[in-house]
């Protein structure tokens, strides 16, 4: 297949497009708006070989949508576009709304026109809201309650995927995956912002008291996943991912620091973030039993080579840390120093 990867010079959408580049035979058009998370090195490799090309664009523009679909001959999309970062949600839900809502929406729209026969939303655990500490994980039958502007975004736009599905008989499925980590993330995202600090030696700002758990996942066993949902799954169906790896976030940042070989002086606990979640944890059995997928990559293990890589790859980290990001960092978090 041809397929559409919007957000494809994005943190997630870029490994997407190298697991398709690596595992299967299908083509990638990356559709980006290249704002500032988005790199458009993240994918340079590819270019000018045949089975990959870029196309910048705006997913909450119908005219630029349509255009890439129908000039590419596309054939199924998988939809990594988004406003992701709960901090800036918070500042602002504004753009959320525009490209989460809005764009998944005219996504969907420019598809159904199009005739296409497989369509991929990427969503997050997040829509779920949080967990005590005793509860059992998210499945895909848990109710939404997001929390934060961000995911309340995210699950408005799961909301139209799953009504087009039962309103036009769309062939689309629904992701939702736990924290993702690993190469290409951008420097604001919690691990990266804390490898990239604790390397220069630099203070790490944890929420709280540190004692919020996330379960994390290796963005190259969640892209495989995404390949089985694309060319396996049900039409109509959520999929959970994880990666069945909970952490306490001071227990990874200690790792982090451990790894780095960096004291854990370099810790400072700021203000917590407002109606922060306690607990994600997802349970993926029907990933399990219906697309055949389960994490592969162990969350020590793969901590330790994102740290390599960061390390290995200082020109795409410094290319990655621009004056709007500083700006944002200095602005949310104050002086930590």
């Amino acid at each position: 297949m041809k397929i559409l990867v919007t957000g494809g010079a994005g943190f997630i959408g870029s490994n997407f497009v190298r697991a398709l580049m690596r595992d299967t035979e299908h083509s990638a058009v990356c559709f980006d708006l290249l704002t500032y998370a988005g790199r458009r090195e993240s994918c340079a490799e590819f270019e000018g070989g045949g089975r990959y090309s870029f196309v910048q664009g705006d997913i909450a523009d119908p005219v630029a949508v349509r255009r890439a679909i129908s000039e590419h001959g596309v054939e199924a999309v998988v939809n990594f576009a988004a406003e992701s970062h709960v901090d800036r949600s918070i500042h602002d839900a504004s753009p959320f709304v525009r490209t989460n809502v809005m764009g998944a929406q005219v996504l969907v729209d420019a598809a159904r026109e199009a005739g296409i026969g497989r369509f991929v939303h990427v969503s997050t655990d997040e829509v779920y809201g949080d967990l005590a500490s005793g509860d059992a994980p998210f499945t895909e039958e848990t109710p939404l309650a997001p929390s934060s502007p961000y995911a309340a975004s995210k699950a408005a736009a799961d909301m139209l995927v799953l009504a087009a599905f039962r309103t036009h008989g769309f062939p689309a499925v629904i992701t939702r995956c736990s924290n993702n980590y690993g190469p290409y993330q951008f420097p604001e995202k919690f691990i990266p912002l804390a490898i990239s600090r604790a390397a220069a030696g630099e203070p790490i700002p944890v929420y709280g008291d540190g004692t919020n758990v996330r379960d994390w996942i290796h963005v190259e066993d969640h892209c495989r996943g995404l390949v089985l949902a694309l060319e396996r799954g049900e039409p109509g169906r959520v999929y959970n991912f994880g990666g069945d790896a909970e952490r306490r976030n001071i227990d990874v940042v200690k790792s982090i620091l451990k790894l780095a070989g960096q004291p854990e002086s370099l810790i400072r606990f700021v203000k917590d973030r407002p109606g922060h979640d306690l607990r994600y944890a997802m349970n993926f059995e029907r990933a399990r039993r219906e697309l055949g997928f389960s994490p592969s990559l162990d969350f020590d293990a793969g901590l330790a080579d994102a740290i390599v890589w960061y390390r290995e790859n200082g020109e795409w980290l410094a290319g990655a840390s621009t004056p709007e990001h500083e700006s944002f960092f200095r602005k949310h978090y104050g002086e930590i120093g």
